[in-house]
């Protein structure tokens, strides 16, 4: 029987500031060291019960870039027709193969989604770990930076229908920002970005990423987004893993 994961629980430095723009090193600074409690209270700070068997390990990838509108990040929008949240925005990633680290996770599973040369990209820094109970997942999010974006698409229609470079702009503007209310209780915060609702675990790495970055604005936290179908659909939409104030589940 394999022993279980070994469980990083503080986000760790990948490149030194000289080869980041001026406007990247702040996150890098934040997660250096950090706690997901202290990074984002939202996310859950829980280690894996001792002795846990069979966790699979994941990676998603947080990817800069400097756009026509100054910084941008790569979001996903998964199939309707998958079976695991269908239709979700997400960011690039999924689950590890045998030997392989997050990052070179997170980058082969964008490129494989993207079609983007993993060559071309520069990792950053690592989040702390994040268990996921439902899935029994160790999931590492890699914040990276593009310093010369390529063209990106969707290499597979059936596994991922939209593939966008949504301007920070975008996502920190507070008309575009509210959140999600969904029937198990989960409450979460949202943005109505590229034609994308994003929510549940990506939007709350998203956030995270807006306060660390200092592009945070007030923004109105009674608005209310409305969740697309299959999102509303979801039996557990992760809210043991993303968590909004009194929406633990």
């Amino acid at each position: 029987m394999s022993a279980a994961p070994a469980w990083q629980d503080r986000g760790r430095r990948l490149s030194g500031a000289g080869v980041l723009p001026a406007w990247f090193t702040p996150m890098v600074d934040a997660i250096d060291g950090a706690t997901t409690g202290q990074l984002q209270p939202r996310l859950s700070a829980d280690a894996p019960p001792p002795g846990t068997r069979g966790l699979r390990r994941s990676a998603v990838l947080m990817l800069f870039a400097d756009g026509d509108n100054g910084p941008d990040l790569l979001l996903t929008g998964r199939a309707a027709t998958l079976r695991s949240h269908a239709g979700q925005p997400a960011f690039p990633g999924g689950r590890a193969e045998p030997g392989e680290t997050a990052v070179g996770t997170a980058l082969r599973e964008a490129m494989e989604e993207t079609g983007l040369d993993p060559a071309g990209v520069v990792p950053a820094a690592e989040l702390p770990d994040l268990y996921l109970p439902p899935s029994s997942s160790l999931v590492t999010p890699v914040l990276a930076w593009w310093p010369d974006p390529v063209a990106v698409s969707a290499v597979d229609p059936a596994e991922t229908a939209v593939v966008a470079r949504v301007p920070v702009t975008d996502l920190a503007d507070p008309s575009r920002r509210g959140r999600v209310v969904h029937r198990s209780g989960y409450i979460g915060p949202a943005f109505e970005v590229a034609g994308l609702v994003v929510w549940g675990f990506t939007a709350g790495l998203v956030d995270m990423l807006l306060r660390i970055g200092g592009w945070e604005r007030p923004w109105d936290t009674s608005r209310r987004v409305e969740l697309p179908p299959l999102g509303a659909a979801l039996a557990d939409p992760e809210v043991r893993e993303i968590v909004d104030g009194a929406g633990r589940g």
